[in-house]
């Protein structure tokens, strides 16, 4: 089978034993494109690597690296699956911008989405259900206004961020932490597939790639470096999301947080990073206003419910709510609303603060 050598040496240099992302930076940086770094040489190679990498790069190679090219080659060949150096033009430039960009990005579904204007979504993997509701509704609002949703298809609050991201025209990116072949954990399996549909799985690491703890901190760097400003969700204070936030901040990206009660270990994370200097957001309008920009629509589409103030004085859906639980149907023959209005308009009270979504449809006013 031929193979495509736009990529092909690319991966060959991803695969060379002790060649991370920084080591191909510096031979690139020297030699150009990776086919001169396979012909430089011995004596050159060794000017700039230690002798262990420059005899690795030197050798021919070998039948292991040969068959993760062809493995490639047949992914490449399925529908919507590509891979990206750091030299196309469809390499997001966001990243490029990033200290380390990664030097290979397969990428399975929607690839324009790695351009599109992007706000990352990150939190606990052990989230209560009021951070997971956050999570859906805060990303649902954003990819409303044209944002796209990153986040990394962990358990928890980026589950949720993705779930909610697909809802809006702005959909979802998820940068996962095996090869984009692997669906991990497994219990995202649906997950992954509804994102590979509408929106975009990306991966730095090679295909049949494992989970390796190691990676995942990795990964948060392109999670962030993919996006204008990341909004923190529930995250204790040693959390992995800390990591995200420490490299958005480090990336020159927005980072905002949302509060929680003082008692809560998963509030501990937001806090500090609130007291360091991250924005504290209650509603997704605060970050819309903070970036400054609705990306994808006209400000005379983006949907009044999400992004328009709610007026309490003279609000008749807060009073048809009231104090008690009431099913969604029910405010439905109250209001004489449509379900998909009505949904709306009860998504942006709650983004206010106004009403607590509860189980099975129900709804209850705030104080």
């Amino acid at each position: 089978m031929p193979l495509d050598t736009d990529w092909s040496d690319w991966l060959r240099l991803q695969q060379t034993t002790g060649v991370g992302v920084e080591t191909a930076r510096k031979l690139l940086a020297v030699f150009g494109l990776p086919s001169n770094i396979f012909q430089a040489g011995f004596s050159a190679l060794s000017t700039v690597v230690n002798e262990k990498i420059a005899l690795a790069l030197s050798q021919p190679m070998s039948a292991e690296v040969e068959a993760q090219i062809i493995r490639t080659e047949l992914w490449c060949q399925q529908a919507n699956n590509q891979v990206l150096t750091l030299v196309d033009q469809a390499y997001p430039q966001a990243l490029l911008n990033i200290a380390d960009p990664p030097i290979l990005l397969y990428v399975k579904g929607r690839i324009e989405l790695l351009t599109a204007p992007t706000v990352a979504v990150v939190g606990s993997r052990n989230a209560t259900s009021q951070g997971i509701s956050h999570a859906e509704k805060f990303s649902e609002a954003l990819s409303h206004a044209g944002y796209t949703i990153s986040s990394g298809m962990a358990a928890g609050i980026d589950a949720a961020a993705h779930q909610g991201g697909l809802r809006g025209i702005g959909s979802t990116v998820a940068v996962i932490g095996t090869g984009a072949d692997i669906v991990y954990p497994a219990r995202n399996r649906d997950l992954a597939h509804l994102i590979a549909q509408g929106g975009c799985i990306v991966s730095e690491y090679s295909l049949g790639m494992p989970a390796i703890a190691a990676h995942f901190p990795r990964r948060n760097r392109i999670i962030s470096g993919l996006a204008k400003g990341v909004l923190v969700i529930e995250a204790a204070a040693q959390s992995g999301s800390l990591i995200t936030a420490r490299m958005a901040a480090e990336q020159g990206r927005d980072v905002f947080a949302i509060p929680g009660s003082i008692h809560s270990p998963l509030a501990k994370g937001c806090h500090q990073l609130i007291k360091q200097g991250a924005k504290l957001v209650d509603a997704a309008q605060d970050i819309l206003d903070e970036l400054s920009l609705h990306p994808s629509m006209p400000a005379a589409q983006v949907p009044t419910a999400i992004l328009s103030p709610t007026s309490v004085s003279d609000d008749r859906l807060l009073a048809a709510v009231g104090y008690d639980p009431v099913h969604i149907e029910i405010l439905a023959q109250r209001t004489g609303y449509d379900i998909g209005s009505l949904s709306a308009q009860l998504l942006a009270r709650e983004l206010d603060g106004l009403i607590e979504s509860l189980h099975g449809g129900m709804y209850r006013r705030l104080g």
